[in-house]
Formats: structure tokens, C-alpha cells, sequence
């Protein structure tokens, strides 16, 4: 079975918009091994910071993979402090299936923060510029709306799309990114190694 990757999630946008993004950055890394995604998991933020929740989440996720796979976590830090709320998240979802790789990470504070910190990239008009600060805006979707002009955003429908096209080398301006980007570099590496037996 080839090495598959399930990412857990949170919005419904993002059920499509992180596996568009993974397949971007697998692509980028070009590891030396054929990698799957499988379809992403998604359960609200709240079930997932439940005791409980992200442990079932990881627990099918594991049921996905197989024996050779990793899963990634993803969720929105909604103004908590991602060094402080991540490490214990990590922990219980490492906990629930100890022998598969997991991974976790914060948006801070959504995942639009991403596009925001490559906005120039986005196509919403020449002068639009990368948000200088995108961590620290509570409402990146608002300002999505704001900056968008001829489109009404919808990260069921817009989240895809901008991640198809936002700029990598831009967007890791933004610390979450940043680490996001490192994770799945990460999982590439992890993916070229051989299978268990």
C-alpha cells in the first residue's frame, strides 16, 4: 500500500482547500516516493478540542492510512496562543495511535491568515499588497471580503481556490504557515523511508 496521508480539519472550505495545499507542497518536494491523500476528516473545532474528539478523529484517520501514512492535523488557533494550546493537542492526539505519525498545526488565527500573507498573489487586483502582519488579524476572512472588490468569500467555495494559487515563499512570512510548511516537508522525508513490516 503506498504512503497515504489523512489530514483532520475543521471547516468545511478546508475539506478541500488542505488537501489542494498538500498536493502543492508534495509536488514542490518531489520526494522519491508516490504519496496519497486520502479524503480529509473534518469534525468542529470545539469536538476536536473536546477530550475525546481529536482522539477519535486521529483514531480514524489511523483507519485510512494503514500501515504506512501519516496523519495531519489542522485547525484554527482563534486567537489562542498556538505555543501554549498546540503542545497539549499533539499530546493526546500522539496518545490515541502512538505508532503512526501525527502531526498538528495551528493556524493563527485562521487559515486565511496564509493568503493574507501572500495577498499579492491572490489576483485580487494590482493593489492589493501582502498583509504585513497577518497573524495579528482577528478577521482574515473579513478582510478577504473587504479586499476581494468583485466577490463575495466563501471559504466553502473561495478556500480551494485561493490555495491553489497563493504563493508559498510569501505566505511563510507567517509563522503557522511556516510550520505547516515544515510538517509536510517533513512527511515527505518520513515517506521516502521504507514501509515497516
Amino acid at each position: 500500500m503506498p504512503f497515504r496521508i489523512v489530514p483532520i480539519v475543521e471547516g468545511h472550505g478546508e475539506v478541500q482547500a488542505v488537501p489542494e495545499l498538500v498536493r502543492r507542497l508534495i509536488a514542490e518536494f518531489n520526494p522519491a516516493v508516490a504519496i496519497e491523500l486520502a479524503r480529509a476528516i473534518r469534525r468542529p473545532r470545539g469536538t476536536l478540542l473536546k477530550e475525546g474528539g481529536l482522539e477519535d478523529a486521529v483514531r480514524l484517520g489511523a483507519l485510512e492510512i494503514g500501515d504506512h501514512g501519516a496523519i495531519l492535523v489542522l485547525l484554527d488557533s482563534e486567537g489562542d496562543c498556538p505555543a501554549e494550546l498546540a503542545p497539549p493537542l499533539l499530546a493526546r492526539a500522539r496518545k490515541a495511535r502512538p505508532d503512526k505519525q501525527v502531526s498538528l498545526v495551528l493556524a493563527h488565527q485562521e487559515f486565511e491568515a496564509w493568503f493574507l500573507a501572500a495577498a499579492s498573489t491572490l489576483g485580487l487586483g494590482s493593489d492589493v499588497q501582502d498583509h504585513a502582519a497577518p497573524e495579528n488579524i482577528r478577521d482574515c476572512k473579513g478582510w478577504l471580503q473587504t479586499h476581494a472588490l468583485i466577490w463575495r468569500y466563501s471559504p466553502s467555495v473561495d478556500q480551494v481556490k485561493l490555495a491553489a494559487v497563493f504563493d508559498f515563499r510569501r505566505a511563510r512570512r507567517a509563522p503557522s504557515f511556516d510550520k505547516f510548511y515544515r510538517e509536510v516537508e517533513e512527511i515527505c522525508r518520513h515517506a521516502s523511508l521504507p514501509a515497516p513490516h
